[in-house]
């Protein structure tokens, strides 16, 4: 009963007319936001941040997570209908519910999708429920040594795991860490890479490098990308599935929700590695294969359940660990610290009416975002009619306005648009700005971890094989640098006897 008792006392708090109305505005922002092509949940919650200032804690953590799970739902609209992704996560699913757009059977595939997306959603947050206490419980036993190699895990695994190039991801987490030295030493008070500049004594703001890299950023490459193109508002049809399509969704919806959760816990998986690995999942398992990019119902369902799975299932190391999984976490995690609040293991045992809110928040966006999400899909058609050239303007400019109510600073605002132009830059050359935030982010947690457990170890670096929690992390981290490329020379060397 003991450990029930907060998990109720958090629907006690979900259901604070407040925090409602900003579970309710969470979603609806973040399926409008998957709807617009190249905004992108990490963009918005972090043009948000500023308003954030000024909202109870727990709304404000409700709003932004519902923004998040809202837009994996949002973006399958302009996947299907116009077979353009409008969220990373989303882009397998164009291939086959494009297809049966094209086909007449738009609706069964927006329909699919939502009832897939409500399952992964409501399976993770009940596996959440009983799986981030323990988490927490263990994460009790860390100290410096084991934080510094969780760290360094998280950033790697990022740089290695993500979709894009190793090397560029490995690159991006470099500068990352880089810009996160940026300002005084924690420890010894003296300036490091300022440039003689006093602006940048106190370092960069996690604000400004999230809304220039993902906001400015984003709106600048998407503007381009999108330039010139106009977009038709297609035919839907009837959204809602019919028995042999739910029949047939089955096991991709069950496969999807496992996927998801798993890969979501994961640094580096998030919502687009989970849809990836649930599409290839079930074009193995499926009997027709060959149906697979011709409109296969199950190359809908199992990724769009995976993704939302995934992004529920990617606030267990968040909250409990207090380390982002992915780019979107590590903006939520600098919210959170906004708010005062510290993620990590004491979190459970400290605000349990924030971290159950939050948690059970989920359910209810789940069942909301269900009941919206078919009944909308005509109107959020309408909104592809608005010109990019009037959204995207509007948007820097809210941008401009946040940025500067975070210190009252006009130096951020330039240095919020000189990021949002490396951000450009960035992405129209294949770099991710991903692992730089996460990076960023996890960076002072690394310095601060590692110099305390020199400390601890007299400069000693054979210390962290002397804790057994970090002696196996250090251990991951070794074997994930070195599989891949005995993985290659292997394959080599098969090729030379074989031929």
């Amino acid at each position: 009963m003991d450990f029930f008792s907060p998990v109720i006392a958090g629907f006690g708090v979900v259901f604070q007319p407040e925090n409602l109305f900003y579970c309710l505005l969470g979603v609806t922002l973040g399926m409008l936001v998957g709807v617009l092509p190249g905004l992108g949940p990490a963009a918005t919650i972090a043009i948000l941040l500023p308003v954030t200032y000024n909202i109870e804690p727990t709304a404000a953590i409700i709003m932004l997570a519902g923004i998040f799970y809202g837009a994996q739902y949002g973006g399958t609209i302009t996947s299907v209908l116009l077979r353009l992704p409008g969220e990373a996560s989303s882009v397998v699913t164009a291939i086959d519910g494009h297809e049966m757009a094209r086909q007449g059977r738009a609706g069964s595939a927006l329909g699919i999708a939502a009832i897939g997306s409500f399952i992964g959603g409501t399976v993770a947050v009940l596996a959440l429920t009983f799986v981030a206490p323990l988490v927490a419980g263990f994460a009790l036993d860390f100290g410096p040594a084991e934080y510094t190699a969780l760290a360094l895990l998280g950033i790697l695994l990022v740089s290695t795991l993500g979709t894009g190039s190793t090397t560029k991801s490995i690159l991006m987490a470099t500068l990352g860490l880089l810009l996160a030295s940026i300002g005084q030493d924690p420890l010894a008070g003296t300036s490091r890479l300022t440039f003689g500049s006093d602006q940048l004594l106190d370092g960069i703001d996690f604000v400004i490098v999230a809304m220039g890299l993902f906001g400015v950023g984003e709106i600048l490459y998407s503007m381009e990308s999108l330039r010139g193109k106009s977009a038709p508002a297609p035919s839907v049809g009837s959204v809602y599935p019919s028995r042999k399509d739910v029949s047939e969704s089955k096991g991709a919806i069950t496969r999807g929700s496992l996927v998801g959760f798993v890969l979501g816990i994961l640094p580096g998986g998030g919502a687009t590695m989970s849809s990836m690995v649930a599409y290839a999942v079930e074009k193995k398992a499926a009997k027709q294969p060959e149906k697979f990019g011709k409109g296969a119902i199950q190359g809908v369902a199992g990724p769009e359940t995976a993704n939302n799975a995934a992004a529920t299932s990617s606030f267990i190391p968040l909250l409990t660990l207090g380390i982002p999984a992915n780019a979107t976490m590590a903006i939520m995690f600098g919210a959170l610290l906004l708010q005062g609040i510290t993620p990590g293991p004491l979190l459970v045992q400290e605000k349990p009416d924030l971290f159950w809110g939050v948690v059970n928040s989920m359910y209810i966006g789940n069942v909301l975002l269900l009941a919206m999400s078919l009944p909308l899909i005509g109107i959020f058609v309408r909104i592809l009619r608005i010109r990019a050239a009037i959204l995207a303007p509007l948007t820097i400019l809210i941008t401009m306005i946040g940025v500067y109510t975070v210190r009252m600073n006009v130096f951020d605002m330039y240095l919020m648009v000189g990021l949002g132009i490396v951000g450009y830059l960035m992405k129209k050359v294949g770099f991710e700005p991903g692992p730089l935030v996460l990076a960023f982010v996890l960076g002072s947690l690394l310095e601060s971890s590692f110099r305390r457990s020199m400390r601890l170890f007299d400069g000693q670096l054979t210390g962290f094989f002397g804790q057994p929690i970090a002696a196996t992390l250090l251990v991951a981290i070794l074997l994930i640098i070195a599989v891949p490329p005995l993985t290659r020379l292997l394959r080599r060397q098969r090729r030379k006897a074989a031929a």
